[in-house]
């Protein structure tokens, strides 16, 4: 009998770390203390956690390569060092059993997001998950494939014009919220001559609920419960509401 236990703890983000650019170059910072992120990251991973990171680009391994280190840089920079960090895409697809069982955390980077959506179903990553007890943490289009289903906002030129683009896909069935990240950098975005916002997601939102989250906002699954905190919008039946605030948190 399997007696393992698969309680989570899953961390939804926008962008989870405090990295910035200049001239093109990232400046690796530590995850963010926004909004009790880091401190309650921390308290839920165990020290020098065996790490496994999985990629929204199975296919471009220097990309992949420098995702990982620069993971690895935000968790020393958080003083947070990490024992193994392993990197799941197209030519390590076949560890993942062997690696999942090894991990205490698990990180679902960002990227496209029926791209990743893909991969994820070629893994069988729904299903893998149900036996994985650890810290989940999504970032950007992996908190959005995290859903039961997906809700892949139009991203890329001509997305929004193509009648054929799958808008709503199945997830990994971790939540019921439907995540759209960066809101604070997209909310004036213009996609195929329309707004991203007003005339492609407000009229999506009929029949459902969006949460917009800010960078340094979150989600915090754990125990059956889910807490949204810091800046955060909530868009449903094609109206735009302010959900949360930065020092502050709903149950949802």
């Amino acid at each position: 009998m399997n007696h393992k236990k698969t309680e989570k703890t899953i961390f939804l983000t926008s962008s989870p770390d405090t990295s910035y650019q200049v001239d093109g170059k990232w400046v690796t910072g530590p995850f963010t203390a926004k909004n009790g992120f880091l401190e309650r990251f921390k308290s839920a991973c165990p020290a020098n956690p065996q790490v496994l990171l999985v990629t929204a680009t199975p296919d471009e391994e220097e990309k992949n390569k420098e995702m990982r280190e620069y993971f690895t840089r935000v968790f020393e920079a958080s003083n947070m060092p990490v024992k193994t960090m392993h990197l799941l895409e197209r030519r390590t697809a076949g560890r993942l059993s062997k690696w999942m069982d090894g991990s205490q955390v698990m990180i679902l980077g960002g990227g496209h997001v029926p791209t990743q959506n893909r991969f994820f179903h070629e893994l069988g990553l729904r299903e893998c998950l149900k036996d994985f007890g650890g810290v989940i943490m999504g970032i950007s289009a992996g908190s959005m494939n995290c859903a039961d289903v997906v809700y892949a906002q139009p991203e890329l030129a001509g997305e929004a014009a193509d009648g054929g683009y799958q808008r709503f896909l199945v997830g990994l069935g971790l939540t019921g919220r439907q995540i759209l990240p960066h809101y604070q950098m997209v909310k004036d975005y213009t996609l195929d001559g329309l707004r991203l916002m007003e005339e492609i997601t407000y009229p999506d939102s009929v029949g459902r609920e969006f949460y917009a989250l800010e960078d340094g906002s979150y989600i915090l699954c754990r125990g059956g419960r889910e807490t949204l905190y810091g800046n955060a919008y909530r868009i449903a039946e094609g109206k735009f509401t302010m959900a949360c605030r930065d020092g502050e948190s709903l149950e949802l």
